[in-house]
């Protein structure tokens, strides 16, 4: 088996993840950072390390350029920024790779480690199964390389968010969600250069509050503060800052289905669309029908923005996203940016009410998730597999099952799209009565 072709163990759907001191450990994060700095093939890498306010990010960072520094690479150390700044920044200063050191959406105590190539996309499975086999072997390097600042890393993101959404925001009250996380100082700043009057929430990170009730994860406070506030618009990010959901001033959340589409019409009115949309298989059928009438093309990849961003790649398109808050616009970068997504957004509005924009209905949806101790049991269920095509059959072209597990995290999920949130309910039900005899928890 070639290093190609190898399974990989440590590299999951997006990165190196898990509870620091089991999962992930300084040691780890060295081993990681010198076996990433020799497959990048360069004598002397040139790596630019962010991550986002977890308190296990100082520690790793530096374990990771330690080990970056050891396999002959510099390390430039930006700090405290969203994940998609990695992606900005490697490709601004013409770097040989970017690592984050975050969990994105997960717990405090989680934190994990990702790679970005120098075209400011995430490194593809073959790489990440090849650094895996270069820690299994060892690396050697023929000079030990630096560690620096890299100073003003969070003004050169924000300068190509303003060049590249030269909005005029004045007038427009915005709040702002930052999970406590890596979009805290960002995103208030991003708004407010482009003339906006912002509130925030969620915005003074301790080390463990990332996260914690609050963000894209929990939009309950944003959405239950935005009447109170007189907010016109509501933005809700997740720790690392890749992923957005919106409120409207009705306090009603909108997803990324929403948002693609309202993005997606305005790009196709305007003559900006080439091509089509790129979704996974979660997006709701409201969101295909909707697109379907508008005459814009959708294309289908599994859970992951990555299946999306190669999607958006082959065919040479430009917009597409999940429906948890990944959009991806690659004109701007060939990544999710939830500040990003906000702006592109606030363009397609136009000073417009985001409640009296949305082009689609929606489709009832339920989604559970279910603990899950081992994956291979997933697979030998079988009559939970059996109860997921019955149940599947009955709905017929009334809605449908979807049962994956998590990328990232240990459970199962299930969806069910119906005509009436009853019918979803009814299934699920059903469904993880079975699961829970089928699938051991521990």
């Amino acid at each position: 088996m070639t290093a190609t072709t190898r399974n990989r163990t440590l590299f999951g759907t997006d990165g190196v993840r898990g509870r620091v001191g089991e999962v992930l450990d300084p040691e780890l994060a060295t081993a990681l950072g010198r076996a990433a700095a020799a497959e990048t093939g360069v004598d002397a890498p040139q790596v630019v390390i962010v991550r986002d306010t977890r308190e296990s990010g100082p520690m790793l960072e530096h374990a990771l350029a330690a080990g970056i520094a050891a396999g002959g690479g510099d390390a430039y150390i930006a700090g405290v920024l969203p994940t998609p700044a990695a992606s900005i920044l490697v490709r601004r200063h013409g770097l040989d790779l970017a690592a984050v050191v975050s969990a994105s959406h997960n717990p405090w105590h989680d934190n994990g480690i990702k790679f970005f190539g120098p075209a400011g996309t995430k490194l593809e499975g073959e790489a990440e199964a090849r650094i895996e086999q270069r820690i299994e072997t060892g690396t050697e390097a023929s000079r030990i390389g630096r560690i620096r600042a890299l100073e003003g890393a969070l003004e050169d993101y924000l300068r190509e968010l303003s060049s590249t959404f030269a909005l005029d925001l004045s007038g427009r009250k915005v709040l702002l969600d930052c999970a406590n996380g890596a979009t805290s100082r960002a995103a208030p700043a991003a708004f407010g250069r482009l003339g906006a009057s912002v509130e925030t929430i969620a915005a003074e990170p301790d080390g463990r509050n990332i996260n914690d009730g609050c963000g894209a994860m929990h939009t309950e406070q944003l959405a239950g503060r935005i009447a109170k506030s007189g907010a016109d618009i509501g933005f809700a990010f997740d720790g690392d800052g890749d992923r957005l959901l919106a409120v409207d001033r009705t306090g009603r959340v909108r997803d990324g289905d929403e948002i693609v589409a309202i993005v997606a019409r305005h790009l196709h009115d305007a003559g900006q669309l080439p091509g089509g949309v790129a979704v996974t298989v979660m997006t709701n059928f409201g969101f295909r029908a909707a697109m379907a009438d508008a005459g814009i093309e959708v294309a289908t990849t599994q859970v992951g923005d990555r299946y999306v961003i190669e999607e958006l790649r082959e065919r040479d398109w430009v917009i597409g996203g999940e429906q948890s808050g990944h959009v991806v616009w690659t004109e701007f970068a060939p990544t999710g940016d939830g500040i990003a997504a906000a702006l592109l957004l606030e363009r397609a509005l136009n000073g417009a009410d985001l409640a009296d924009v949305v082009p689609f209905e929606r489709l009832p949806q339920r989604l559970v998730n279910v603990e899950l101790a081992d994956r291979d049991a997933l697979d030998a269920a079988t009559g939970l597999w059996e109860a997921i095509e019955r149940e599947g059959a009955a709905l017929g072209d009334r809605g449908r099952v979807l049962v994956r597990p998590s990328g990232t995290e240990p459970l199962v999920r299930f969806m069910v799209e119906a005509r009436t949130i009853e019918e979803c309910d009814a299934v699920l039900g059903r469904l993880t009565e079975v699961a829970a005899r089928e699938l051991p928890k521990h």
